[in-house]
């Protein structure tokens, strides 16, 4: 069986459309949404495509019209795509994000896999770096053989104790220094970590046709071909105020 994991897509269609692997189980880790301006193609695919998916942070904040602290970065550019974000969004992809669990337990050939966005102990927010020590504390009590995260767009695989964590990385907003598409693919026991190209000036192109200001369709250029690097803070703009994290 062949497995392909992903994560934190944010509504970068290209970067989606440029994932052409064999699977034969589809998995997604949640944020689905925010950040890039095409929700709703990326969902559509999902809903035909991924056999297992949770939510997600932005997911689960985009549904409830969660307002978040004001701030800057992300945080910034959270609030200011979420509007058009939810402007984008059909009332069949609403129902699609309000019903992803928060979390799922799934077996694939005798293996038991956790899915969460974050952590086990904090499905949706808490920050897993690539760190055994952390993952120690963080696997107490949890009875499963493979873990699945993703929330850092950061890709990375850790063997803890007997039990396997896997961060596919980021499809749409990788923040590791590689601006290419990350994800996973699962086969035979064995796990391998890719990237691959996407024409992120396709990603750029819908951004700064959309109504964002000026200084966030720059700040969001920038992250999408940096893999992450955001040198420049927002000035504050009007009363925008929501915005989250990763």
């Amino acid at each position: 069986m062949r497995v392909l994991l992903l994560a934190d897509i944010h509504a970068n269609w290209p970067a989606l459309q440029a994932i052409r692997e064999r699977y034969d189980v589809c998995i997604c880790l949640g944020d689905l949404v925010d950040y890039a301006l095409e929700p709703s193609p990326c969902l559509e695919w999902l809903r035909r495509e991924a056999r297992y998916s949770i939510r997600g942070n932005h997911d689960h904040d985009t549904v409830q019209n969660v307002r978040v602290p004001e701030g800057g970065g992300f945080r910034y550019l959270t609030a200011v795509t979420r509007p058009v974000t939810r402007q984008r969004l059909s009332p069949e992809d609403f129902r699609y994000l309000a019903e992803l669990p928060v979390s799922q337990m799934v077996t694939l050939q005798r293996h038991r896999f956790l899915l969460v966005h974050a952590t086990p102990r904090d499905p949706l927010d808490e920050w897993a770096p690539n760190d055994p020590a952390f993952w120690e504390e963080c696997l107490d009590g949890v009875d499963a053989d493979v873990i699945c995260v993703g929330h850092t767009h950061q890709p990375y695989i850790l063997t803890v104790r007997d039990k396997l964590v896997i961060n596919p990385g980021s499809v749409g907003l990788p923040r590791d220094g590689d601006p290419r598409a990350s994800y996973a693919v699962i086969e035979n026991s064995r796990v391998q970590l890719h990237r691959v190209e996407y024409p992120v000036d396709e990603t750029i192109r819908v951004i700064e046709e959309g109504p964002l200001p000026d200084d966030a369709k720059a700040m969001l250029a920038q992250v999408l071909r940096t893999g992450g690097r955001l040198t420049s803070e927002p000035k504050p703009q009007g009363s925008s105020k929501p915005g989250n994290g990763p």
